[in-house]
């Protein structure tokens, strides 16, 4: 994979197809380019958050997320090949764990709200899971890595989490805790 973009312009999608990694053509439509553009979308939902003001810790641990989801892109665009480590799936259950643990136990269902970093958080988690759903439908079609399946799973868990805990940093002063749901039934119960 050393291959550099020296053109970005070349018109050879033109007919509907797009190159693979292998250097195969595949229809823009198919599973695998579905996958790799759900990826991609993640991956600069991301970048957008990154343009938030966070705690530094959670920049690191986001900026290290988006290079491990080029590693995921990229063996999405070569059938067959292996780049996302298993080690980048523990290094996400670790900051789940780590993360969470600060974090008061849910009694309710909580709304994607509250400050912006947190709200960014959130569309990034439902990209994650549709990007997940997109790899177990191509998954079902042709052999893939079980890494990356379980990257984005656990990826949308620590968006969720991470969300909590940006809401909580409160670093633009509209946050401060959780958005909760308020359901009619509560409503009805005096809740």
């Amino acid at each position: 994979m050393s291959n550099r973009l020296t053109q970005i312009a070349t018109r050879t999608g033109d007919d509907g197809s797009t190159g693979l990694g292998d250097g195969s053509r595949t229809r823009k439509d198919a599973l695998r380019v579905m996958a790799m553009g759900d990826v991609d979308e993640l991956n600069s939902g991301l970048g957008v958050l990154l343009a938030e003001p966070l705690p530094a810790d959670v920049r690191e641990l986001l900026v290290t997320i988006q290079h491990e989801l080029f590693n995921l892109g990229g063996e999405l665009s070569i059938p067959g090949y292996t780049l996302l480590k298993a080690e980048a799936v523990l290094r996400l259950d670790d900051a789940l764990a780590h993360y969470n643990a600060a974090l008061p136990r849910l009694k309710e269902f909580i709304l994607p709200a509250g400050t912006r970093s947190a709200a960014l958080a959130h569309v990034s988690r439902t990209v994650a899971r549709r990007a997940e759903r997109a790899v177990v439908a191509l998954a079902a079609a042709e052999p893939v890595n079980d890494a990356p399946r379980q990257y984005l799973n656990r990826l949308s868990d620590l968006l969720f989490v991470l969300a909590r805990v940006l809401n909580r940093a409160n670093l633009d002063g509209l946050g401060g805790d959780d958005v909760y749901w308020r359901s009619e039934r509560l409503a009805r119960e005096g809740g």
